[in-house]
């Protein structure tokens, strides 16, 4: 299984949860039928605004489809960098 550091973990401006993997392209997702997306423009993974799920559980969606269907664990470093996420929801992801 191959791995990729994530760069970011950013709310977009639609109020989408984007994750941006280092490395990987993710192009294929789509194919999945799991509503995680791929954004070539933006080089991110990025989920439908939350209706029924809440921010973190999409973030755990992400990850595990891209584990799952892709075969890539996508890492948090430190390096990692938060854009406009709450801080409850970054502490979630964190300790998770």
């Amino acid at each position: 299984m191959k791995t990729d550091n994530i760069k970011e973990v950013k709310m977009d401006s639609s109020g989408r949860l984007c994750v941006y993997p280092e490395k990987e392209k993710f192009t294929g997702v789509w194919q999945t039928a799991t509503e995680v997306h791929w954004n070539e423009k933006e080089l991110c993974l990025y989920s439908p605004i939350p209706r029924d799920w809440s921010y973190f559980e999409w973030y755990k969606h992400i990850i595990n489809v891209i584990k799952n269907e892709c075969y890539c664990d996508l890492l948090l470093v430190d390096g990692t960098l938060w854009t406009d996420i709450p801080e409850s929801l970054k502490e979630q992801i964190l300790t998770d």
